[in-house]
């Protein structure tokens, strides 16, 4: 790397480290404005749909643009529209553009394959190759930088509620994984979770160790805060066993016995897929606790996998689980989703050809895809959660990522941009 983006790259966090966390954003675009000679540098907030991005601004004064308030913070929403913004995301390239007022960059942020939003800076000339570059390099350092702030402040996530979350919403968003998409060179995963109005009880959650990568979909019955809080007993339960190394099936039971034990509703329970992936040799356990049956797509054709049957958690906690397996081929595809992806109105989207469609596209864009393709059926107000992850399986786990700020280019497709 040349020394002098060494220096830029350590001005920049050095000056993140010394900002307050609700100014270290603000810090680190700042250096880099100076350093590029820019007229201005933004950093826009992928927004919690999924469908927008989100402009935070400090304005201790009224505004004259349209946005939402607290106090001097300011969030104004950039939907989604086709355009060169979606474009960076979805395809995660850097886009140059030219007008009247001079060129645009807009720079992916991207850890792990997770989009945390986007970078925009606005220059006067057109940006020579080595500029460039050390955008891209700091649009990368700036997922860091977000990714550690926003543990100590809710400016971030204020920032991405663009619709107000009850009590049920608040407690379904804590048990979900910080990161809804995870590159990890032998595979790639992403989950999505479209809420309905009442909040249906559904989870998605994933763990990656050195050669394992444990993974669930959790579907609680009921809606609301009861739902919410069975969907906790479990998740709590599957993540607390997990990370004392019991089995897959210990898992389970120990999740069964707790929501059994105590659930704030008589005969609660909750579905569940419980899935640990052998990185090494492909080998994937599975439970499935009455849940939808997963979903192997292999040479692009989807078919459901055949399981051993299980009660739901919480039915029958002395009834132990027992677990099946599939062996991945690289390439292959698994998905998991509940029952708000197939039931109700949501039967009217044919899940076998969309996923057929869409089996080229990277897992983070084939989660989203479905999800409006639910929405368009189903919506815009949905009857029951509708929640789904996907895990692609590569192989070959001794072989590093190849990667560019953040995005994994060999697991990279190109994005439809419905």
């Amino acid at each position: 790397m040349d020394p002098s983006v060494e220096v830029a790259l350590a001005g920049m966090l050095a000056a993140a480290e010394d900002a307050t966390p609700v100014n270290a954003v603000e810090a680190v675009t700042g250096e880099l404005g100076a350093a590029l000679h820019a007229s201005s540098v933004s950093f826009l907030i992928a927004d919690l749909s999924g469908r927008a991005l989100v402009r935070l601004a400090h304005v201790p004064f009224e505004p004259a643009a349209d946005g939402r308030r607290d106090g001097a913070e300011l969030a104004t929403v950039v939907p989604f529209d086709g355009g060169p913004q979606e474009e960076a995301l979805r395809t995660q390239v850097v886009q140059v553009l030219k007008d009247d007022s001079g060129w645009t960059i807009l720079a992916p942020v991207t850890e792990r394959g997770e989009v945390i939003g986007l970078l925009e800076i606005l220059l006067g000339a057109e940006p020579a190759p080595a500029a460039l570059g050390e955008i891209t390099r700091t649009a990368h350092a700036l997922a860091f930088v977000v990714i550690a702030n926003r543990r100590h402040t809710d400016l971030f996530e204020w920032g991405q509620r663009t619709t107000p979350f009850n009590l049920s919403a608040e407690i379904q968003r804590r048990l979900l994984p910080s990161a809804f998409t995870c590159e990890g060179g032998s595979f790639t995963l992403s989950g999505w979770l479209e809420p309905s109005a009442s909040i249906g009880g559904d989870t998605f959650d994933y763990s990656v160790a050195r050669d394992t990568l444990h993974f669930s979909v959790t579907d609680a019955m009921g809606h609301g805060v009861t739902s919410a809080l069975i969907a906790t007993l479990g998740v709590a339960s599957l993540r607390n066993s997990r990370r004392a190394g019991h089995s897959l099936t210990e898992q389970a039971d120990r999740a069964s016995a707790a929501v059994a034990g105590h659930a704030p509703a008589k005969g609660a329970f909750l579905t569940a897929v419980l899935g640990r992936l052998d990185l090494l040799t492909g080998t994937c356990a599975l439970i499935n606790a009455g849940h939808v049956p997963p979903i192997l797509i292999r040479d692009g054709e989807p078919r459901e996998l055949t399981l051993p049957r299980n009660f739901a958690l919480g039915m029958f906690p002395d009834t132990g689980a027992r677990a099946g397996s599939v062996t991945l081929q690289p390439g292959d595809r698994m998905v998991v989703v509940t029952d708000g992806m197939r039931e109700r109105d949501a039967a009217a989207l044919d899940l076998t050809a969309e996923l057929r469609s869409l089996s080229t596209l990277h897992p983070r864009e084939a989660v989203r895809s479905l999800a409006d393709g639910v929405l368009a059926v189903a919506g815009p107000t949905l009857q029951d959660d509708a929640t789904l992850l996907i895990v692609d399986w590569h192989g070959r786990h001794d072989l590093p990522r190849r990667t560019s700020a953040g995005a994994d280019v060999s697991a990279a497709t190109s994005a439809d941009c419905r």
